[in-house]
């Protein structure tokens, strides 16, 4: 895309690196035992696996959220869909895609999160911000989980 063509749908990419070899912070990802433990402050139910349905809870935001494993290669990436107001097209989700990779011979790895599909609108906006937030609290929560056993949500939203 270039600056003249007109904008018709938002998304955002947000990382950081985690001192664990790949395998270790992909399973934190796609364990809901690790994942309830870090991220989702009200339980994950369900692995990140291929076509699976899972179910993701927050203290923040009340009520399991279905989510849509479309894509789980391990160790290098996981994709999943899942509800979002005002979304591109009106499709109704967002897909959010999480890259792992081995960096600093194995001992380090580069998360990359990116989620897509909001509308270009000042509500597609808005919802696209708070769930870039979202994800960026998420990478440090994974980080400070994987790297020392910590968890940066527990009493944060409640």
């Amino acid at each position: 895309m270039n600056d003249t063509e007109p904008l018709s749908e938002l998304r955002f990419t947000v990382s950081g690196r985690v001192s664990r070899p790949v395998a270790d912070v992909y399973e934190a990802v796609a364990d809901p035992g690790q994942l309830s433990r870090y991220f989702t402050t009200g339980g994950a139910r369900g692995r990140l696996e291929a076509g699976a349905d899972v179910t993701w809870d927050f203290a923040d935001f009340p009520g399991a959220f279905p989510v849509t494993v479309v894509e789980a290669q391990a160790p290098n990436r996981i994709v999943i869909e899942w509800d979002g107001a005002e979304t591109a097209g009106g499709r109704g989700t967002t897909r959010t895609t999480f890259e792992f990779a081995s960096i600093d011979d194995g001992t380090r790895t580069l998360v990359t999160i990116t989620e897509e599909a909001w509308a270009a609108t000042a509500a597609g906006a808005k919802s696209a911000f708070g769930n870039c937030e979202g994800w960026t609290g998420m990478l440090a929560a994974l980080k400070a989980w994987v790297e020392h056993g910590i968890n940066l949500r527990e009493g944060f939203y409640r």
